[in-house]
């Protein structure tokens, strides 16, 4: 009998992305963005079985959006249109600190996200759902949509998944943490980036983090850490997972494509440390390339480059 479930279900808001490629010049790379779809999109191209829950405007954006996910595999058929609210919009620009993000969003179709458009069926019959802080802070609604996804899932014994995503030009500090760390104790796998999880938690030390997300409840915690790679760890256990050096020249997606290749391979394996070696590697790779989406690789790329990592490594 074939198994019609998803692996993995992503919520949260879509994008279209303008990436600043030649400050020079002013020119911009159009793309797509969007932490949960980037995510969806990096889990789909390991092999995963992804879906999205969201919205979209009925316009062109929206309408690439969908292109998208048909060509990567990512299912849409539960992604509303809204007739007279607009697909978000974002601007990548790279100066010496690293990418600054401006967003064109307020009133956006996925910010009209409510409770009421979480389905049960789908989102029981899922082996992972996925979102983040930003799927909670582009609005209320959408904050408490989160919510009751995450309350639907643990009720039918389906796995969470939370990246804490922090963007304080959507919502203030206090809010963030108070909701973030709810959404966080809901959660089985959290996966915060270090210079988020350090405001958030106020914490410096990646071990002392990774303790505060499992102090919350979760069962395994995937911390980024930028070029040191990521720190793996659960109740009985933890790992440094040490990076492999590439070229980067844009990290725009590096945290949402470790999102991705790690539920993947943890849905693949059940082993969070393997998962957490491949989703380095995945992440790594992604930073070759200007925007979001494009410089996502897929598994044979990940798995080359660790056969390469390995055959240097004897």
């Amino acid at each position: 009998m074939t198994d019609t479930r998803f692996d993995l279900l992503c919520i949260g808001e879509p994008l279209c992305e303008f990436n600043a490629t030649r400050a020079e010049t002013g020119a911009f790379q159009f793309g797509h963005g969007g932490d949960t779809s980037n995510c969806a999109i990096a889990a789909s191209r390991q092999g995963a079985k992804t879906a999205y829950l969201g919205a979209l405007g009925d316009d062109m954006a929206g309408r690439s959006i969908r292109d998208l996910w048909r060509c990567e595999g990512v299912d849409d058929s539960h992604v509303t249109t809204h007739q007279s609210a607009p697909t978000g919009l974002y601007f990548v620009d790279h100066g010496p600190s690293g990418h600054v993000f401006s967003y064109l969003r307020a009133g956006s179709a996925a910010s009209l996200m409510g409770p009421r458009d979480m389905p049960r069926d789908l989102i029981a019959s899922a082996r992972i759902v996925q979102a983040s802080g930003i799927s909670q802070a582009i609005s209320a609604s959408a904050c408490d949509a989160v919510f009751e996804a995450f309350a639907i899932a643990r009720e039918a014994g389906v796995t969470t998944a939370y990246d804490t995503n922090l963007r304080l030009k959507l919502w203030p500090l206090t809010r963030a943490k108070a909701i973030i760390n709810a959404a966080c104790g809901m959660a089985d796998i959290v996966l915060p980036g270090y210079d988020d999880a350090t405001q958030l938690t106020g914490l410096s030390d990646a071990d002392a983090i990774a303790d505060f997300y499992l102090r919350l409840g979760a069962k395994i915690v995937a911390l980024t850490l930028g070029h040191e790679g990521s720190l793996v760890a659960t109740p009985e256990r933890r790992e440094r997972l040490v990076p492999i050096k590439v070229d980067a020249i844009d990290a725009t997606g590096a945290g949402d494509c470790y999102d991705g290749a790690f539920l993947a391979e943890y849905i693949r394996t059940g082993d969070a440390f393997a998962a957490g070696a491949y989703a380095n590697v995945a992440a790594a790779l992604s930073t070759q390339g200007f925007g979001a989406v494009a410089p996502l690789p897929r598994r044979a790329d990940v798995e080359a480059r660790m056969a390469l990592e390995a055959k240097k490594a004897n």
